[in-house]
């Protein structure tokens, strides 16, 4: 990561006295910070620090400056115009930085370093950590992170390089392709009762819940969790029936699916990444492979094979 730091050359008592008047980048990223959470606890969160910290770098900014940047109030930190102008500042520095250093890394042609995906829990265990197994022993000078999240993250942030994303509308300013379909079915034990499993409201599939309400599911609802692997598990144990990826519950012998795949529910899957990153080399190479091996993965996410070996038990 690309940084902005201060270079320290010997100074007479002026020039030390005019460098107290320096706002250094670092400065920067702490009011951003504060701007952005409100509080001192949610900045610290953000920046890896404590609650003390942010709190003396504050204190120690505004004395230099001569400056209040945030009003304190029982309802958190809100900043005055001083400190709203600063904020502003650092989301125009760190823009030209994190842009800086993707064109810099956009130059690098080797086939090493590490590469950050970013995906569901559901794909990465369903679907995508043997196909990331391959790609390593086939490039094993890459180093692959995998961040687990529901949220998409900032790709233009470089919190990931690359996204494998289900998705209806892909960000714009993110390149990629799209690599498939998610098919979605009911699916139950053969001995559960006649109860559901649905998401809870954490997990934020509106689509979902508002099928389950539109098909009387949602009365019928007894166990909520808030991830897809969590109503899995319990789809499982006999909890009830639960509407699940295809790609997930075919292969679960214990599982009948009950009907075919439900159209409104089918969602695209998306291959993406930043526009800089795209002519990098491991990264080029990382989405092709990613690229094929999902597409020969499209009878699975389709629901295709279980469509086969379950029809005489739905």
């Amino acid at each position: 990561m690309l940084c902005v730091a201060e270079l320290k050359f010997p100074k007479d008592d002026d020039e030390a006295c005019m460098n107290e008047m320096v706002l250094h980048w670092d400065d920067l990223r702490v009011v951003q910070a504060i701007a952005k959470a409100g509080s001192l606890a949610g900045a610290g969160r953000g920046l890896g620090a404590s609650h003390a910290t942010v709190f003396r770098r504050l204190n120690a900014i505004e004395s230099r400056l001569g400056v209040a940047l945030f009003e304190r109030s029982r309802s958190g930190y809100a900043p005055t115009p001083a400190g709203e102008d600063l904020a502003a500042v650092a989301e125009r520095v760190e823009a030209e930085v994190l842009g800086a250093e993707r064109r810099v890394v956009g130059r690098d042609m080797r086939l090493s370093g590490t590469i950050r995906v970013t995906t569901t829990d559901t794909l990465l265990v369903g679907l995508l950590s043997p196909i990331f197994a391959a790609f390593q022993r086939a490039h094993s000078d890459i180093v692959l992170e995998v961040a687990v999240s529901n949220q998409l993250f900032n790709l233009s942030q470089r919190d990931a390089d690359v996204a494998v994303r289900p998705s209806s509308s892909p960000p714009e300013h993110l390149v990629g392709r799209r690599v498939g379909s998610i098919a979605q079915a009911v699916y139950a034990r053969s001995d559960t009762p006649e109860a559901w499993v649905g998401p809870d409201r954490h997990l934020g599939y509106a689509a979902l819940d508002a099928w389950m309400t539109m098909n009387g599911a949602n009365e019928r609802c007894r166990y909520r969790v808030d991830t897809m692997l969590g109503m899995l598990a319990a789809t499982r144990d006999g909890l009830g029936r639960a509407v699940l990826p295809c790609y997930l519950a075919d292969v679960e012998q214990a599982l009948v699916r009950l009907g075919e795949p439900i159209p409104e529910l089918a969602t695209d899957l998306w291959l993406l990444t930043h526009p800089d990153l795209r002519r990098v080399a491991r990264i080029r190479t990382f989405m092709v492979f990613l690229a094929e091996a999902l597409t020969s993965c499209e009878p699975s996410l389709a629901g295709q094979a279980a469509r086969q070996s379950h029809s005489g038990s739905a």
